[in-house]
C-alpha cells in the first residue's frame, strides 16, 4: 500500500495519543494538519510559530519516534505554518520551517560516594551553598552535526569530532584539539560533539566552558580557599570541552590547576576536547608540560571553506529559516564572502532582513548593496603572527632577526612598528605581544608604541612606513 501524508500522519497521531494526557493531545495535535509527503519528509501545518515552538520545545522527541516508526531513521518533519500576509494581500501565505529534531540539553546530576563526599564542595556555576551538583553542560543545542556541513575546509576536524561522540575516551584522539582562524567553527564543532554524546550517553557528565571563564573560577577559588574543591569538581566530569585554550597563555596558576585536572581526566578514561586559535607548535607563554599534553591526541586544523561549501553553507541557513532565494544570488554571495563562515551567515541574514523589513524584492542588485556594505564594514581580526610576517615583508627581514636581540636601528625600528600595529589591531594584552614579538616584557611595548608615536610627529620617511603598512594590514 502506497504511503500517503495522510496515512502517516495518522499513524504518527495514534501512536502520539498513547503516550500523552488527553488534554494535551486535543490542544497540540488535533489542529495538525498533514500536508504532504515528500521522500522522507513529511509536511505537517500548525497554525501559529508559537504552536511551531511549542511542539518543538515540548514534543520534539516524541515526534520522532513517530516518525521513525512510520518512515525510518532518515525521516524529516517540515512544519508549514499558516500566516496573516503583511502585504496587503488576503490570502494568508505559508512559511515552511524545518524540525531540528532535538531539545534543549538538559541539566545533569553527578553521584559522588557518600563516604568522600565533601558537603562543602562547591559548583563553580551555581551559588555557593548549595550541596546538590546538579551541573548545567552550557551546551548549545541548536549547533549540532546537522547544521555543521562537511567540505574539504573541515573534514579531518568533523570526522574526527564524530569519531569522539561515538566512543568519547575511548579513541586515540584525546584530547582532540581543533584549531583555526576566526569565524570557521571550531565553537559550533565542540558544541556539536558535547550534544552528540548527550544524545547517545544521557548518563556521562559534559560541560563546555572557555578558558576566560574557567580561569575567573580558578581565580575565585583561590580568593576564597577553596582551590581542592575546584579541582575536585572538574575531575567528576566524563567530558570536559574547553574553547579558546589560547586564554590560558601566561596564566601560571590556570595551567597548573588544568595540568593536574587534564592529568586525572585522561588517566580515567575520559574526553577531554579543546580549541585554539592556533597550533600547540604556535602557542606562546604555555607551559611545555601542557604543550606535550595537547599534542597527545589529535590536533585538526578549520580551513576556510571552499565555494562548494559556502553554498552549501547558505543554502542550509536559508533552508533552516524557511526561506527561498533565486540560486544565482547564493552564488553571487558566495563568491564575494570567502573569509569564514560567521561572516557568510551574517551577510545572508543582513540580505533576509534588508528584504524582510524594507519590503524589498531579493534581487542581485539588493545582493550587491549588502554585500558591498558588509564586506566594508567587517573588521578583519588580524594575528600577531600576520602583523610580523606583514612588517617583516617590508622591510625584507626574516622572521628570525625581526625576533632577535639585535639593536641594529632598522631592526629595531621594524620590531617596534610590530609591537605598534599587534597592539592597535589584536586585542592583546601587552605582555602577549611582547612576548610573541621577540620575548620582550609589556615595558618594551608600551616604549615601542611612544617611540613610533613620536616618529611618526618629526619623521616623515617613518611617518610614510607607518602608513604603507597600516594600508597592507587594513585591505
Amino acid at each position: 500500500m502506497t504511503k500517503t501524508a495522510q496515512s502517516v500522519w495518522n499513524n504518527c497521531l495514534g501512536f502520539i495519543k498513547d503516550n500523552i494526557q488527553d488534554q494535551a493531545y486535543k490542544t497540540w495535535f488535533e489542529p495538525i494538519q498533514s500536508v504532504e509527503l515528500n521522500d522522507n519528509a513529511l509536511s505537517i501545518q500548525v497554525p501559529s510559530k508559537f504552536f511551531y515552538e511549542w511542539l518543538e520545545e515540548h514534543y520534539v522527541k516524541l515526534l520522532k519516534v513517530a516518525l521513525t516508526k512510520e518512515l525510518g531513521p532518515s525521516a524529516k518533519l517540515l512544519y508549514k505554518i499558516k500566516m496573516e500576509n503583511t502585504y496587503g494581500n488576503k490570502l494568508p501565505f505559508t512559511e515552511q520551517i524545518p524540525s531540528y529534531n532535538r531539545s534543549a540539553v538538559k541539566p545533569q546530576e553527578v553521584d559522588v560516594p557518600i563516604v568522600n563526599k565533601n558537603p562543602e564542595l562547591k559548583n563553580p556555576f551555581i551559588i555557593p551553598g548549595i550541596r546538590n551538583l546538579k551541573i548545567e553542560s552550557q551546551l548549545n543545542a541548536n549547533y549540532s552535526f546537522d547544521n555543521f556541513l562537511e567540505g574539504d575546509s573541515n573534514r579531518l576536524a568533523r570526522s574526527a569530532g564524530m569519531a569522539v561522540a561515538n566512543k568519547p575516551g575511548g579513541t586515540s584522539f584525546n584530547p582532540l584539539l581543533i584549531f583555526g582562524g576566526v569565524g570557521l567553527g571550531k565553537t559550533h564543532l565542540a558544541h556539536a560533539i558535547g550534544v552528540e554524546i548527550k544524545d547517545k550517553y544521557p548518563e556521562k557528565t559534559v560541560l563546555y566552558i572557555s578558558a576566560e571563564i574557567f580561569t575567573q573560577q580558578y581565580i575565585d577559588s583561590v580568593k576564597k580557599n577553596t582551590r581542592n574543591d575546584f579541582i575536585h569538581f572538574y575531575q567528576l566530569i566524563d567530558v570536559l570541552i574547553i574553547d579558546d585554550v589560547q586564554f590560558l597563555s601566561g596564566k601560571s596558576g590556570t595551567q597548573d590547576v588544568f595540568f593536574h585536572i587534564f592529568n586525572h581526566l585522561h588517566q580515567n578514561g575520559k574526553q577531554v576536547i579543546l580549541t585554539s586559535d592556533k597550533a600547540p607548535v604556535d602557542m606562546q607563554d604555555i607551559e611545555q608540560r601542557l604543550l606535550s599534553r595537547f599534542k597527545w591526541g589529535l590536533s585538526a586544523e578549520l580551513h576556510q571553506p571552499d565555494y562548494e561549501t559556502r553554498i552549501s553553507i547558505l543554502k542550509n541557513i536559508l533552508f533552516r529559516d524557511g526561506v527561498e532565494i533565486p540560486d544565482e544570488i547564493i552564488e553571487y554571495v558566495a563568491k564575494n564572502i570567502k573569509s569564514n563562515v560567521r561572516e557568510l551567515e551574517g551577510a545572508i541574514i543582513s540580505l533576509i532582513a534588508q528584504s524582510s523589513f524594507n519590503k524589498r524584492e531579493v534581487t542581485i542588485d539588493l545582493a550587491k548593496q549588502v554585500v558591498e556594505k558588509f564586506v566594508k564594514n567587517v573588521k578583519r581580526e588580524i594575528s600577531i603572527d600576520y602583523i610580523q610576517k606583514t612588517v617583516s615583508d617590508y622591510f625584507q627581514l626574516d622572521l628570525e632577526t625581526l625576533q632577535s636581540k639585535t639593536r641594529k636601528r632598522h631592526v629595531v625600528q621594524a620590531r617596534q612598528l610590530a609591537m605598534f600595529f599587534a597592539k592597535k589591531f589584536t586585542k592583546a594584552s601587552l605582555a602577549n605581544i611582547g612576548s610573541q614579538i621577540g620575548d620582550r616584557d609589556h615595558a618594551t611595548v608600551l616604549h615601542a608604541c611612544k617611540t613610533v608615536d613620536n616618529l611618526v610627529a618629526t619623521d616623515k620617511q617613518f611617518k610614510k612606513f607607518v602608513e604603507d603598512i597600516n594600508k597592507k594590514l587594513s585591505l
